[in-house]
Parts: structure tokens; C-alpha cells; sequence
């Protein structure tokens, strides 16, 4: 009983992860700025990989013609999972840091802007 409830909640992961790299490739088509297709990427990283490897994980719990072996694959999915949650935001964030300090990709539109307050005016529309 609790096992078919494991593989349904699986499957219904796997299947929210390829709806959500759906709309992250939608949004590296359609978003303009370099910015904002980075956050994109970031949402199929995390929605598109981390919830889909739950899933799977999830559903190795619930079969049981794998024997001892579910536990084995279940854990190395959510070590996996942790893994992908930890250091997508963090390569994302490396990646935005180096192109605005390299210069680039000009951050349009500018508002106001800490790591270098030269190339914006504060508050005014250019």
C-alpha cells in the first residue's frame, strides 16, 4: 500500500520536473538579457533535475523486485539530489558574478548597481 503511494508521489515528480524544464527552455528562448536566461537555467537545474531525481528515488523505494538494491539506488538519488541542490545555485552564481565583473553583457535596464555604481545612474531612466 505504501509502496504504490511511494512509486504515484515519484511519478508525479518526475512528471512536474519535465513540465518545468519545459517553461526553463521556453525562458532560454525567450528572455532577452543574459541575466535573465541565467535564471532560467537555474529554474531547470533545480525544478528540472533536483524534483525529478526525488521522483526516481521515490519510485526505487516502492518497487520491490529490486530487493536490498532500492535502498541503494534511493540513497545515492537523494545524495544526488542534495548535491544538485547545493551547487546549482552556486555555479549559477559564479557564472552571473564573472560575467558582470568581466564585463560582457551590459545589465539593461540599470537601476542601481553595487559592484559597480559608475555604470548606472541611481534612480534616473537613462
Amino acid at each position: 500500500m505504501i509502496d504504490d503511494i511511494l512509486v504515484y508521489i515519484g511519478l508525479v515528480f518526475v512528471f512536474l520536473g519535465g513540465i518545468a524544464d519545459i517553461i526553463a527552455s521556453l525562458g532560454m528562448n525567450r528572455f532577452k538579457n543574459f541575466y535573465l536566461r541565467l535564471h532560467a537555467a537555474t529554474i531547470g537545474t533545480i525544478w528540472g533535475a533536483f524534483v525529478p531525481v526525488i521522483g526516481v528515488s521515490l519510485i526505487s523505494i516502492g518497487v520491490e523486485e529490486l530487493g536490498v538494491y532500492r535502498f541503494f539506488l534511493a540513497g545515492g538519488g537523494f545524495i544526488t539530489a542534495f548535491l544538485i541542490l547545493i551547487l546549482g545555485p552556486a555555479g549559477s552564481h559564479a557564472l552571473a558574478r564573472g560575467t558582470h565583473r568581466s564585463g560582457l553583457v551590459k545589465v539593461e535596464p540599470c537601476i542601481h548597481d553595487a559592484l559597480k555604481p559608475e555604470l548606472c545612474l541611481r534612480g534616473e531612466k537613462k
